[in-house]
């Protein structure tokens, strides 16, 4: 996989580590690697508390233009280190518990936190992409992945269903007969194939250096524009086209009187390229 260059300026720069997720920042783009590969970066319950701190942090940093999320070593994520976790079942118990202030539990959030971002977020797969590790997949706004990548809702295989908000996302990019064989049969498909059936964005086999060039082109537009273009598909994309239309109305209305588009617009006229300031929203 490709590694990023880091810069030698400390002000464009910065970097953290948590028990199996690190997150390097350079230049607006944010990297957040999945760290245990040993273990084929499989999920312990530190490590899902790891991303939702880390996507809280991210959220929080209006510097921040777009989060590339990828896994070390020789896979993305393999899912859910069930050796680990069982040997934990009061916290397991805990993770399991809905928090009323968010609507989700635990495992969900570790997910569905990354949809919270009011970036956008480029999965960069390879390797194993298994039950856990394809949710966290699909909480992104695009994925790409090698062509030879194995995904899997492997939940099937335990006699269980995906429920790290897995449910939600698969219906969103596949049709629901495809949702419910891929559940169903827990069978595994490669890349290319769930390119075919729209599990993946696009197919490359340096899925990082395609991740941090797709993140290169957003940072060109409005980081409010592309704020605002987030939310009102995630929040209307099942919702009545009477929703849908006042929610375009709101989030016009705001992005007129942005700073961040008025620099946008003048760019345009002048033919350069924008400087915009931080996300105001």
């Amino acid at each position: 996989m490709s590694s990023r260059a880091t810069s030698s300026d400390p002000s464009s720069e910065r970097s953290s580590a948590l028990s199996g997720v690190s997150c390097s920042i350079e230049d607006g783009i944010a990297h957040v690697r999945l760290d245990r590969a040993e273990k084929l970066n499989a999920l312990t319950l530190q490590l899902l508390d790891d991303l939702v701190a880390t996507a809280r942090r991210l959220r929080r940093d209006r510097s921040v233009r777009a989060v590339v999320v990828s896994g070390e070593g020789d896979a993305f994520c393999a899912g859910l280190d069930f050796a680990s976790v069982l040997r934990e079942p009061a916290r397991v118990a805990l993770a399991f518990a809905p928090r009323p202030w968010r609507g989700t539990n635990t495992f969900q959030e570790a997910c569905w936190a990354w949809r919270r971002l009011p970036v956008p977020v480029i999965a960069a797969v390879h390797g194993h992409c298994l039950g856990g590790g394809l949710q966290i997949a699909l909480a992104a706004d695009f994925r790409i992945a090698t062509p030879d990548s194995q995904w899997s809702v492997l939940e099937g295989k335990w006699g269980i269903i995906p429920d790290m908000s897995g449910v939600r996302s698969l219906k969103e990019v596949v049709g629901i007969d495809v949702a419910k064989r891929l559940t169903m049969t827990a069978e595994t498909v490669s890349g290319k194939q769930a390119h075919d059936l729209g599990l993946v964005s696009e197919l490359d086999s340096d899925p990082v250096a395609a991740a941090y060039a797709l993140a290169e082109r957003l940072k060109g537009r409005s980081p409010d524009q592309l704020a605002a273009a987030k939310r009102l598909f995630d929040d209307t994309w099942t919702s009545s086209a009477r929703h849908t239309f006042f929610r375009e109305r709101v989030e016009q209305a705001w992005l007129l009187a942005a700073r961040n588009t008025k620099v946008a617009r003048e760019a345009a006229f002048k033919r350069v390229a924008p400087e915009f300031g931080p996300r105001q929203r």
